[in-house]
């Protein structure tokens, strides 16, 4: 199709609680969307935070290479097909989140047009989906914790993964195992905060039965993944070292990638993500679908990915309500520990016209 405007419209969503990573404390998310509008319009969501922490992106950087470099070159390409936007974009280097909010945005107007729904266009293969819940590190250490994870238990949710770093990690697990037993499904991540000098530690939480380690070290350290996969029993899942479908098919060679945490927006866009997926059902790699904190558009399309046949793992796909008192779409809504694929056209879902108005901070527009 023939991108008429391209629409920068950011949002600023406020978390129903805060957010505690070994990056440090989110409380609220300023949100990058995008509206491509030609034949039909869509909309896409970019998942880079406010800094540049959990990667190099960064929102204010996205919104900038969008303006002046992506969507330029989108616009010179003229009628482009969403199987063609990666190609288009090559040769602007890396900011794969970006890219992945205007891949989405095309292939959303795309299927719209056509009719079709996201997760029926790519093979899905259910209509619902289990759903996790990343639990951040609470400010009250493990006294809260135990009662923020009994809260979820409570909700539903089907596994329940905390949020690690050194200094709170084994007295944590051991107390979430000791009060709720070995019947949830748990796992830890501890985005990046780990080196191998800490192994002895992160041996230690095989005693736990969880499910993966994700993350332990830091995205480049590949080979040292692989050391502690030779002395871990717990599976090691990646998460920012997975940057593309190569990376993801080095990384499960190396024997550093026993479970694969598949991220949209970290992998560049809807269509390298399934391409990975794709990779970890040839190599017989279990996979799960991440989230960055989305708004309904950006959770429509995790969910339809979760959907896929070679997702086999709940994932961070939570409700709505997990994250925001208001979302920007109508909210995905957690019943009987699942949430339901959208089957309506493209991602399935839009912002709600008032929800928007109230939490938009500024648009700007972009004309071929």
């Amino acid at each position: 199709m023939r991108i008429e405007t391209v629409e920068l419209v950011r949002v600023a969503m406020p978390l129903v609680v805060p957010f505690r990573t070994s990056f440090g404390v989110q409380r609220s998310r300023d949100v990058l969307l995008l509206h491509v509008t030609g034949e039909d319009e869509g909309w896409g969501e970019c998942t880079t935070p406010d800094a540049p922490i959990y990667s190099s992106e960064y929102t204010e950087g996205a919104a900038a290479v969008l303006r002046d470099h992506l969507v330029p070159r989108l616009f010179a390409a003229g009628d482009v097909a969403a199987t063609e936007v990666g190609s288009a974009l090559a040769p602007v280097r890396g900011h794969r989140m970006a890219k992945a909010a205007l891949e989405l945005a095309i292939l959303d107007a795309e299927l719209r047009a056509a009719g079709r729904g996201l997760a029926a266009s790519f093979g899905a293969v259910r209509d619902r989906v289990p759903a996790g819940v990343s639990v951040g590190i609470p400010e009250g250490g493990v006294p809260e914790l135990l009662e923020v994870v009994a809260g979820h238990l409570d909700e539903g949710y089907l596994r329940v993964k905390l949020k690690i770093e050194p200094g709170f990690d084994l007295e944590p697990v051991a107390a979430v195992r000791e009060r709720f037993g070995e019947s949830v499904a748990l796992s830890v991540d501890a985005n990046t905060a780990y080196r191998l000098d800490d192994a002895p530690t992160l041996v230690q939480l095989d005693a736990f039965e969880l499910a993966y380690v994700e993350q332990p070290f830091p995205a480049d350290h590949l080979m040292d993944h692989a050391r502690l996969a030779d002395v871990l029993a717990t599976p090691i899942c990646l998460d920012e070292s997975l940057s593309s479908p190569t990376a993801t098919a080095d990384a499960v060679t190396a024997g550093a990638c026993e479970v694969a945490n598949l991220k949209i927006g970290r992998l560049g866009g809807f269509l390298p993500a399934v391409a990975t997926h794709d990779i970890c059902v040839e190599r017989g790699v279990p996979a799960w679908v991440g989230g960055m904190l989305e708004t309904g558009i950006g959770r429509a399309a995790n969910v339809a990915l979760a959907a896929l046949a070679g997702v086999t793992l709940p994932g961070d796909t939570s409700a709505s309500a997990r994250y925001w008192r208001v979302d920007l779409t109508e909210p995905f809504a957690l019943v009987d520990g699942h949430l339901e694929v959208p089957a309506g056209p493209g991602v399935g879902v839009a912002p709600l016209e008032d929800v928007l108005a109230e939490v938009e901070t500024g648009r700007e527009v972009l004309r071929a």
